[in-house]
């Protein structure tokens, strides 16, 4: 089964100049980002994406990332600095203040 698309793996392509992208922090640990494969309890996830979130905080990428997650839609993973939660209510909020 392959794994989810994720910001490092949609980061680490290429950009529109054909260049590619580097710098993304995600890169060096993937899985902090996207969660293990198993299982993990509320607490762990909670504390892994707190991490993760804090990671995002320094890398020079993430308003790149954000702008691929507004794209995107992800449904799992830290993007940015925010949850795929947190970013399906950010734009489900966007949503409905357009309406």
């Amino acid at each position: 089964m392959s794994r989810p698309l994720t910001a490092v793996s949609a980061l680490s392509a290429i950009d529109l100049r054909g260049e590619p992208i580097e710098g993304a922090q995600c890169h060096f640990d993937p899985d902090l980002h996207i969660g293990p494969d198993g299982q993990e309890s509320p607490e762990e996830r909670a504390a892994r994406e707190l991490v993760a979130a804090e990671v995002c905080e320094s890398c020079p990428l993430r308003g790149a990332c954000f702008e691929l997650a507004v794209r995107i839609r992800p449904e799992r993973g830290v993007w940015a600095g925010f949850t795929a939660t947190e970013l399906a209510a950010l734009f489900a909020l966007d949503l409905d203040e357009v309406a």
